[in-house]
């Protein structure tokens, strides 16, 4: 590919502030990519997963709304990425319950003005779009691939399911190299307290120091493959590098239910978490995913990639990530 930019490629990551544009900035900056992210307002943002991984002032910053075709437009016409990263959209599936026009328009609307911005400037920009198991639904039985029919029961599952078929359909009526990575569950020290498991992380390590007493949760049945974010994003720039650009199944292929996610992350602490965790019916959504099971078959036999680590070894490594953050640094004698 003939680059833009003396040689070195760019890469435009849409909503980079992010746990996983946050990831993949430092995964493209180490490989020699320019990177060029955008929020919504680069000027106020402040970019706090860049900040805490230290490469902020390593990445260009640009304001673009994906709901707004022209800002779009002109960014990525501005920038000339070789390679695009559409991460951006509203990422909370039980917030998606309570703003489902917000979430549909932010992923959906998004997604399309990306691809027709794409398709009007021309040239070989590659697209990476962000998409999620939530798209499958329930997957109890059989182990989800990138066959298997979609059935999302969220605002969110369903919104990522309709930008998963606009990708298919540029990508074969206009031949742009596009494509989706449905990424399963994928944590990591950068999660905000939102998501349950920087939840259950942040009040096991209060518990521990005496700061909070219980956590309160929701369906502690439910099951999900829990996977490292710093090793998915580098799955993410291997679905753009083939000679086919081709949609991926991204997970560990192991699969843990929510209260095991719990007691592996309050053992790190040394307690057990049936004298502090109640149940709260309020924190349960609409309608819930019980199960969620990837068949990554595909991944491992046409990208090389294989998940390095499992829940338990997520479980521990945000616990350990969490009390070096509040632990205060060591004096020196003398």
């Amino acid at each position: 590919m003939v680059t833009q930019h003396g040689g070195r490629k760019t890469a435009l990551i849409c909503g980079v502030g992010g746990q996983d544009g946050g990831y993949l900035a430092a995964h493209l900056l180490g490989l020699g990519y320019r990177v060029v992210g955008t929020s919504r307002d680069a000027q106020a943002s402040r970019f706090e997963s860049l900040v805490r991984l230290g490469i902020r002032d390593q990445v260009a910053v640009e304001s673009m709304s994906l709901v707004d075709f022209r800002s779009t437009m002109q960014v990525i016409s501005r920038t000339r990425p070789d390679e695009i990263y559409n991460l951006a959209g509203q990422t909370s599936v039980r917030l998606s319950f309570d703003q489902p026009a917000e979430t549909f328009e932010s992923i959906v609307i998004g997604t399309l003005n990306v691809l027709e911005s794409i398709r009007m400037l021309g040239g070989p920009i590659r697209l990476y779009n962000a998409g999620s198991s939530e798209m499958f639904g329930n997957t109890p039985d059989e182990p989800a691939s990138e066959k298997t029919v979609l059935r999302p029961c969220s605002p969110y599952g369903i919104a990522k399911a309709t930008a998963f078929w606009q990708v298919a359909q540029y990508r074969e009526a206009y031949g742009i190299a596009a494509c989706t990575g449905i990424l399963f569950n994928h944590e990591s020290p950068l999660r905000p307290e939102r998501f349950v498991t920087q939840k259950i992380v942040a009040a096991a390590c209060r518990i521990a120091a005496g700061e909070q007493r219980t956590l309160s949760l929701g369906d502690l049945s439910v099951r999900r493959d829990w996977g490292w974010a710093p090793e998915y994003v580098v799955a993410m720039h291997k679905m753009l590098q083939g000679e086919s650009v081709e949609d991926y199944v991204i997970a560990t292929g192991v699969t843990s239910s929510l209260e095991e996610f719990v007691a592996e992350a309050f053992a790190a602490v040394g307690l057990g978490w049936r004298e502090h965790v109640e149940t709260d019916p309020l924190l349960k959504r609409p309608s819930e995913i019980q199960c969620g099971r990837a068949d990554v078959t595909r991944a491992a036999n046409r990208l090389g990639w294989r998940a390095r680590f499992t829940m338990r070894d997520v479980a521990r490594m945000m616990v350990e990530a969490r009390l070096a953050q509040v632990r205060p640094p060591l004096r020196r004698a003398g």
